[in-house]
């Protein structure tokens, strides 16, 4: 199992999170997703983050340096660790309320924990969000799909 990334503590995740929270609201970053994996024997803490306009390779490089900073500081316990900063990229994953509707009109790629019309994988257009749904275009037939349901939803680029 040495080769094959494996989940690490969400409690560590956690802690971390909260110690960037106040770096990514005073640097007006969105932070989209954060992981902990153990990959041979060695910590690896992503970051994947967002800001109006696009995130570029120097607001990547500046968030690293504090992030770096700021979790040697505050994390006493996280041992040896690599830090990998970047942004989402095309197929920016889609999580919160918020996501949803901000990229509504995109196309997405979502795939769900029960079937759906037999199926499990979904790619369409996001039409509606609503409180407890959201409802996609695909091939031209309106799918709605229940948020307990979407195990993963990402944007799917053109």
């Amino acid at each position: 199992m040495g080769d094959r990334p494996k989940k690490n503590n969400n409690f560590l995740v956690e802690k971390i999170r909260e110690v960037a929270q106040s770096l990514c609201q005073a640097e007006n970053f969105e932070l989209v997703h954060l992981e902990v994996v153990s990959f041979n024997q060695e910590k690896i803490v992503r970051f994947f983050l967002d800001k109006p306009g696009g995130i570029t390779l120097e607001d990547c490089v500046h968030a690293s340096w504090q992030l770096g900073d700021l979790i040697d500081v505050y994390i006493e316990d996280i041992g040896k660790y690599r830090l990998e900063v970047s942004s989402p990229g095309p197929n920016r994953p889609l999580k919160k309320k918020e996501d949803f509707l901000r990229f509504k009109g995109a196309r997405v790629k979502i795939e769900t924990t029960e079937l759906i019309e037999n199926r499990k994988k979904f790619t369409g257009i996001l039409e509606m969000i609503n409180d407890d749904s959201v409802v996609i275009a695909v091939d031209g037939k309106k799918v709605e799909i229940k948020d307990h349901a979407i195990s993963k939803a990402i944007l799917a680029g053109q």
